[in-house]
């Protein structure tokens, strides 16, 4: 008779270091080594550590978070600067707003990736964490 292992045994991580981790770049388990190795992409494994990290699956979450965040920024701040100075130049608003948003998606976008990724690996999900758990445990 032979016993699969599950999650259960294994050693919990620790969420929201992981997130914190990812979304300053740097690898969820060890915290030293770079996640990325161009602006979006995910190193195949940590350099510094050697956990693999292409079981990630971020797909299109970073570009919708980001998307979120930035447009609730960005939205609130033209609706208070409208509603602090009514009278500033229309020309003045198409230069900040545009310019400001792209800068602020461009920055936000990697790091979101980054603490998606660090979640993914603290909760085991894509294949993150399938070598800590030997398939046969036991035989009787």
């Amino acid at each position: 008779m032979t016993q699969i292992a599950s999650d259960s045994g294994a050693q919990e991580r620790d969420k929201w270091q992981a997130l914190w981790r990812g979304f300053k770049g740097r690898c969820p388990k060890c915290g030293e080594g770079k996640i990325f190795r161009a602006y979006l992409k995910v190193n195949d494994t940590c350099p510094s550590c050697g956990e693999e990290l292409f079981h990630q699956r971020a797909d299109d979450a970073p570009p919708y978070f980001t998307i979120m965040i930035v447009g609730h920024i960005i939205g609130g701040g033209m609706l208070y600067v409208e509603e602090v100075n009514d009278n500033l130049p229309l020309w003045i608003h198409m230069a900040i707003w545009p310019a400001l948003t792209v800068i602020l998606a461009l920055t936000l976008l990697p790091r979101i990736k980054g603490a998606l990724v660090g979640l993914q690996w603290a909760l085991r999900m894509h294949g993150f964490g399938e070598a800590e758990t030997p398939a046969v445990l036991a035989r009787a």
